[in-house]
């Protein structure tokens, strides 16, 4: 572990599912209202419109891509809805902060969701702090991980050198193009994970992956050499 984390000098984190714990209920406020939103949208029963949902978040790395492209959804009329959302059900994370403080070098959001929405979940965990920079769906032009362009925009945007990076995901395809750009990972595997059955997470390829973890925040605490709080 330490070889390959010796040279870290920017940590690249996801946002939902991976900074807080997949089994929250958190993400499953956003899932619904994709459900709704397309359902009103498209003319559709819930039941039809999650399986569009779905169907486009395992076909184009996200829901938003496909409605985009498939029906000309207007992107921000969507972040607006499906993020519109209760956050305090989400507990404050002092031992991540902790951990967080410690992690010597810069650190990034990197999300397929919105600023907004990140900046909103940053301050209910009280980790904002620690982090320089947000490249959401906007920056990436709504192209989503796990397309390498948009790898490509965020490392040109923040002045990342990919081969001094650490990337952080809870879902393992996105870490494949961080990987091919000369990044460490780190996937945050949870059992139950709410979207493994429509990825296929645990049955797939996982060259790529560096390290596994099902705790983040134990993960990061063990990271040896770092400063002390």
């Amino acid at each position: 572990m330490a070889d390959d984390l010796s040279r870290v000098e920017t940590w690249v984190f996801d946002l939902d599912n991976t900074l807080y714990p997949a089994s929250s209920s958190l993400f499953p406020q956003i899932d619904i209202r994709m459900r709704r939103f397309i359902a009103e949208r498209l003319g559709l029963s819930l039941d039809e419109a999650f399986t569009l949902q779905k169907r486009y978040y395992r076909e184009f790395g996200t829901t938003l891509r496909g409605l985009m492209l498939v029906h000309k959804i207007e992107p921000d009329a969507f972040l607006s809805f499906v993020h519109d959302i209760d956050c305090t059900v989400l507990d404050a994370a002092p031992r991540l902060d902790a951990a967080l403080a410690r992690l010597q070098g810069r650190k990034l959001i990197f999300t397929n969701g919105s600023e907004r929405h990140a900046e909103n979940v940053l301050a209910r965990l009280g980790i904002a702090r620690h982090f320089e920079g947000i490249f959401d769906i906007r920056a990436a032009a709504f192209v989503p991980k796990p397309q390498p362009e948009c790898y490509k925009m965020m490392v040109e945007r923040h002045a990342v050198d990919p081969r001094a990076a650490l990337m952080v995901e809870d879902i393992h395809r996105n870490l494949a193009p961080a990987a091919a750009i000369g990044m460490t990972t780190l996937w945050v595997r949870e059992d139950g994970h709410p979207d493994s059955a429509v990825l296929k997470q645990d049955d797939a390829d996982l060259s790529h992956v560096h390290h596994i973890t099902d705790d983040l925040t134990r993960w990061l605490e063990a990271v040896p050499g770092q400063g002390r709080i």
